[in-house]
């Protein structure tokens, strides 16, 4: 059923957690008592209102009244308000500048891209370390205003925004941990690299459903783009190349990787897939969702042996200068597999 339009937040809370439609919890953070209001308002003599509120998907164009706002919402921590109808970043604004204990806001599935976002308004967002604007279409513009006003931002989800390019801030942002920037259109890699350059710190990348064709990095610059980098999500992606993959090894932090789904990989068995990236990637611990075990990673070793020495060369998946590397590696793993004590100091392939 289609929602009414015009409504405000302060409207669609007061008929969510009313005390008919949300029955009072007792407990510590489970609800709130706010005292009998003048004659005339439109609020409840109580509402219970936890510290999380879910109000995705009700129609909701504008803020309301700012001082019940900040009357009732003063402990909340978490606001989803997804697949909304707001379209004005100054309502958005006047909603959170009375919400200060925020910490996570979901604005998905919003028209926000139909306002312009000021400092002045991003400022209101000053607390927010969690913040979701999946399909909002938010520019690249909006995505800098708000970087330069949430100095604590640690997680950020932009997903579904139909990015082709990726744009640079004059300023980094430090504390950003985990980004989310599935599907969109980001085909080349000269446009990731500047995520590295936007996210220093970032520990986590999710580029799922993307259509990233090569990874075009010398390694020793993908070292220092991402320095901090524990895992990344390349699921869906265009990679084509074992050359791609081992370009993964180049990541100093890297211990968690996804790889589903991508051309590669299409041609070989399930055992195979999963055998030969974890041969490939000698660091890396958890591979699509698994952990990987001591006994998976040695058996893994063993059959990428057997499955390139027993191989005509011509069909070793590198050509030209890269497959005497890939016979190198092929060594370095036979040392690794059955002379294990006499090379325990031999660098990592």
């Amino acid at each position: 059923m289609d929602q009414p339009s015009g409504r405000s937040f302060m409207q669609v809370l007061c008929e969510k957690y009313s005390p008919e439609n949300f029955p009072y919890r007792r407990g510590p953070g489970m609800g709130v008592h706010v005292p009998a209001t003048p004659q005339g308002s439109p609020m409840k003599d109580r509402l219970n209102l936890p510290s999380v509120l879910v109000l995705n998907s009700c129609g909701i164009t504008c803020a309301g009244d700012e001082k019940e706002i900040a009357a009732f919402c003063a402990h909340v921590s978490e606001l989803d308000l997804s697949d909304n109808k707001l379209e004005d970043w100054h309502e958005v604004s006047k909603i959170v500048s009375n919400v200060p204990q925020l910490e996570f806001l979901n604005l998905s599935s919003n028209p926000l891209n139909l306002s312009v976002l000021e400092r002045t308004c991003a400022g209101s967002f000053s607390g927010v370390r969690k913040l979701v604007l999946n399909n909002s279409k938010a520019s690249w513009e909006t995505v800098h205003t708000i970087l330069q006003e949430l100095p604590d931002l640690e997680e950020l989800f932009l997903c579904l925004n139909d990015y082709e390019t990726v744009s640079c801030p004059s300023i980094c942002c430090h504390s950003l941990k985990l980004l989310h920037i599935t599907d969109n259109n980001l085909q080349d890699w000269t446009e990731i690299r500047k995520l590295g350059v936007m996210f220093p710190s970032l520990d986590t990348l999710v580029l799922a459903n993307n259509h990233l064709n090569a990874i075009e990095e010398p390694d020793d610059s993908l070292a220092r783009l991402f320095p901090n980098l524990r895992s990344i999500s390349l699921h869906k992606s265009g990679l084509q190349s074992w050359e791609d993959i081992d370009k993964l090894n180049s990541f100093p932090k890297l211990e968690e990787v996804r790889l589903l789904g991508i051309p590669l990989l299409q041609p070989y068995t399930t055992e195979e897939r999963r055998k030969l990236v974890i041969a490939r990637l000698p660091s890396v611990s958890k591979l699509n969702g698994s952990v990987v075990t001591d006994g998976e990673r040695e058996d893994s070793e063993r059959f990428f042996i057997r499955y390139y020495v027993d191989v005509p060369q011509e069909e070793v998946p590198f050509r030209g200068s890269s497959r005497s590397r890939d016979q190198t590696r092929v060594s370095r793993i036979v040392d690794r597999c059955f002379y294990p004590l006499s090379h325990q100091g031999s660098p990592s392939i």
